[in-house]
């Protein structure tokens, strides 16, 4: 009796193990639409026991019909699960700070970056493009309602836009673009290692490189004068910045804040009667919203800005060694496209940057200054006309 038991006990594991896979087979095969039709599976057992035969095969056979039927559900919601997985439509939200031509070009980036990384708009992701106009109770606003539609993912354009992110939620994915110092900002732990729900790129500027370019432009320069949003933590860094390259120069730094646009008029005047040499102007939101109205002060003046981006270059000022917003934008993107294909985690994914920077001049403007461009500058540069 004990050999006849092991027999059934070892045709029993045998037919278990073949029906599940027998199971997963089928849904292969015909995963969209399973058709229980004509299933049959035949047993035999030469059973030693006479008069277990047949009880032995009919409770075999059922148990081999349900395991096939468990095989076939098990196997065929795997590959719905999948397909769910491969066709879910993500929600972004994307947050700008205010309009002017270096955000709009990380925002067109970011989207692009997206969609060059299996993200494509209406197809597997939805987003919902909100612009703040330089209203706190605007980002508050817009960064809760993110949280309220429950996002996959929030891109905070410009640092204050990501202060209020971080502000709204820890659990949100937060990637950034167009931020200075994520450290100094308080919106991670390291630039290396986060260590919170945020990570993105830096626009941190070459300053010594854009200091550099100043001095061989405007070679008698003593004073510069720099204006710049009180505001914000980023261009107060990179006032520091400067201040202290400055300094090994021997150049004296004059400061002008604003808190709004309609400050920059009168704090460009306030320069201009300062007799600084030359201006320069970080990468600061509310100047770049009114860089227009600046150039056409200074310009008049005689005096050259030499600023930290070269969408400022397009619109008044001379010249700039920076990066390009837009490429900065796609480098947003892809990693945002890590992180919503569960590749990447916010936490451990270090702030990046990027390593190309681009000499830009506006050569009509050097030309209303009476400035001549150094033929080495202009080699390789962009020129705007």
């Amino acid at each position: 009796m004990k050999t006849s038991v092991n027999y059934v006990r070892g045709n029993f594991t045998i037919f278990f193990t073949s029906a599940a896979a027998l199971g997963l087979f089928f849904c292969k095969i015909k995963c969209f639409s399973v058709e229980y039709k004509h299933i049959i599976v035949v047993c035999r057992l030469k059973c030693r026991m006479e008069g277990w035969e047949s009880t032995v095969k009919k409770r075999i056979m059922v148990v081999m019909a349900l395991i096939l039927a468990t095989g076939l559900l098990l196997g065929c919601n795997g590959q719905d699960t999948k397909k769910n997985s491969d066709t879910k439509k993500f929600k972004v939200g994307v947050v700008q700070l205010v309009e002017h031509a270096a955000l709009d070009a990380a925002n067109k980036g970011f989207i692009k970056g997206m969609e060059e990384n299996g993200f494509k708009a209406g197809v597997n992701v939805e987003y919902d493009q909100q612009n703040a106009q330089a209203d706190q109770s605007n980002l508050l606003n817009i960064v809760q309602r993110f949280v309220n539609n429950k996002v996959d993912l929030i891109c905070a354009i410009a640092t204050p836009a990501a202060q209020s992110a971080a502000n709204a939620t820890q659990t949100i994915p937060i990637v950034g673009t167009a931020i200075t110092d994520y450290q100094e900002a308080k919106l991670v732990k390291n630039n290396n290692m986060p260590g919170t729900n945020v990570t993105g790129t830096t626009d941190m500027n070459p300053i010594a490189k854009q200091l550099a370019l100043l001095v061989k432009i405007v070679p008698h320069t003593k004073t510069i004068g720099v204006i710049y949003s009180s505001s914000e933590v980023n261009s107060q860094l990179q006032v520091k910045i400067l201040k202290r390259l400055a300094m090994a120069k021997g150049i004296v730094v004059q400061e002008a804040t604003v808190t709004t646009v309609n400050d920059i008029q009168q704090a460009g005047r306030s320069l201009v009667a300062d007799k600084v040499d030359v201006i320069y102007v970080p990468t600061d939101n509310v100047v770049a919203s009114a860089m227009p109205v600046l150039a056409t002060i200074v310009n008049e003046a005689k005096i050259a800005v030499i600023c930290g981006e070269a969408e400022l270059v397009k619109h008044g000022a001379l010249a700039t060694v920076g990066i390009d917003y837009y490429k900065l934008g796609l480098q947003t993107g892809a990693m945002a496209a890590r992180i919503l294909k569960g590749e990447s985690n916010p936490s451990t994914m270090p702030i990046e940057s990027l390593k190309e920077m681009k000499t830009t001049v506006n050569v009509s403007v050097a030309k209303k200054l009476g400035i001549v461009i150094p033929a080495d500058i202009l080699k390789g540069a962009d020129i705007i006309k």
